[in-house]
C-alpha cells in the first residue's frame, strides 16, 4: 500500500461503543509509514478519546466549536480538504451528507462504511438506505449487526468483530483488590459492574429493579453502575426510592472504564437493544462473566452457561435470577473460566490487521 490516507468519520468523539471501538482499533494499528489516518467528528464532549488519538500521533478534525447548524457544511468542507483515498463512515447522518457529495469530488475517495449498531431513528435510516448503496464495502462490528443489514440493505455486508486490547485488560485484572478499594468496595461483597450511558437504550430502570431482587436475596452484592446522560438523575431517584443507596451506587462517568470492569465479579446489562457492546469484549478480555439480556451482538460473544448468562429482554425477575445463578460459587467458577478462554475471541490486534487489509484491497480495486 502506496501512500494511502484513511479519513474515519464519527459522528461524536464521546465515551460510546462505535467511538471506543474506533479509537482501540486506530490504536492497534501498526501504522506503516504509507498509511495515514484522520479522524473527523462533529463534536466531542471530553477530551478522553480525542486526547488519546492525538497522543499517538493521529490527527483529529473535532468540529465541536463549530456553530450546531454548520457543523454538517463544515464537515464536508473538512473531508474535501483532506482528499483521503478511503472514507470510512462510522455514523450513518454523517454518512447519507458524504456519499453523495463525494461523488462529484476528483480524486474520489473509496467510501467504506462500518455499522455499529442495529437501530437508528426512523429518519436517519431511510437517508442511509437511499444513499448506502454508494459504499465500496460495508462492514458490520458482528454477525447479529451483519444480518440486520441485510434485512434492510438486500445486500450482504462483511463482518468484522472488534476488540479491545486482551493484554492490557488481563493486567487491570491482576490490579483488581486495589481498584475495589479505590471505589470502597468492602472485601467481602461481590461486586456487579455496569457501564452504559445512561440512555432509555440501555434500560437502567430494570436494572435497577433486578438489584432491588438480587440485594434481598444475597446481601453480598454491591453495584456500581458507570456512565453518564439524560437517565441518570431518574435512576439516582429510583435507586434512593427503593432504599438501595448502599448496594447500588452511580460512580458517573468514569475515565478509562475498563479498569473497572477488570475489578468486577459479574459485569451486567439491561438494554434494551445493542450492537456489538464494547464493556462484553473488556469483561471477557479480563476473565470477568457476563450476565446480559440477549439482544444485539451480545449472543455473538456471551455463550450461555459457558462464560456468562443470558436473559430476556425487558423481564426484571429474569435478569436477577440470571445474576443470583451466576453468583453461585460453582456456577461462578465455571464462567471465570469460561469467560478467560474467550478473550482470544475479542483481540483487537486482529481487527486492526483486517482494517488495514481491506483499506488496500479497496484501494487497489479503485478505477480513480
Amino acid at each position: 500500500m502506496r501512500g494511502v490516507h484513511v479519513c474515519e468519520v464519527i459522528k461524536t468523539l464521546d465515551v460510546g461503543g462505535a467511538e471506543v471501538l474506533l479509537v482501540e482499533r486506530l490504536l492497534a494499528t501498526s501504522r506503516p509509514a504509507n498509511l495515514r489516518y484522520t479522524v473527523v467528528c462533529l463534536s466531542a464532549s471530553t477530551g478522553e478519546l480525542t486526547g488519546r488519538l492525538r497522543s499517538a500521533g493521529i490527527e483529529v478534525v473535532d468540529l465541536t466549536a463549530c456553530p450546531r447548524t454548520l457543523r454538517l457544511a463544515r464537515l464536508l468542507r473538512e473531508v474535501r480538504r483532506l482528499r483521503p483515498d478511503v472514507v470510512n463512515l462510522h455514523s450513518p447522518l454523517p454518512g447519507a451528507l458524504l456519499r453523495p457529495v463525494s461523488r462529484l469530488w476528483r480524486p474520489r475517495p473509496v467510501l467504506v462504511s462500518t455499522v455499529h449498531n442495529v437501530r437508528y431513528r426512523p429518519p436517519t435510516m431511510l437517508l442511509d438506505r437511499l444513499t448506502g448503496w454508494l459504499d465500496s464495502r460495508t462492514v458490520a462490528v458482528s454477525p447479529q449487526v451483519a444480518r440486520a443489514r441485510t434485512g434492510r440493505r438486500g445486500r450482504a455486508p462483511d463482518t468484522c468483530v472488534h476488540g479491545v486490547r486482551v493484554a492490557e485488560q488481563r493486567h487491570r485484572a491482576t490490579l483488581a483488590a486495589g481498584t475495589r478499594r479505590e471505589w470502597g468496595v468492602p472485601d467481602d461483597a461481590f461486586l456487579i459492574v455496569n457501564v452504559a450511558n445512561f440512555r432509555p437504550q440501555k434500560n437502567h430502570g430494570l436494572l435497577v429493579d433486578a438489584a432491588a431482587r438480587v440485594v434481598a436475596a444475597d446481601p453480598r452484592a454491591v453495584f456500581l453502575l458507570a456512565g453518564s446522560g439524560p437517565e441518570l438523575e431518574p435512576t439516582s431517584r429510583r435507586i434512593a426510592g427503593l432504599g438501595l443507596d448502599d448496594a447500588v451506587r452511580i460512580a458517573g462517568h468514569v475515565p478509562d472504564a475498563g479498569r473497572l470492569i477488570a475489578a468486577a465479579d459479574l459485569l451486567v446489562l439491561s438494554s434494551s437493544w445493542e450492537g456489538l457492546p464494547v464493556v462484553v469484549m473488556e469483561a471477557l478480555a479480563a476473565g470477568v462473566p457476563v450476565v446480559s439480556t440477549a439482544v444485539g451482538g451480545v449472543p455473538d460473544l456471551v455463550e450461555n452457561g459457558r462464560n456468562g448468562i443470558l436473559t430476556p429482554p425487558g423481564s426484571a425477575d429474569a435478569l436477577a435470577e440470571g445474576i443470583l445463578r451466576a453468583m453461585r460459587p460453582g456456577t461462578l467458577a465455571r464462567l471465570r473460566a469460561g469467560a478467560g478462554e474467550s478473550a482470544d475471541l475479542v483481540d483487537i490486534g486482529r481487527a486492526a490487521e483486517w482494517f488495514e487489509a481491506l483499506y488496500a484491497e479497496a484501494c487497489a480495486g479503485n478505477s480513480r
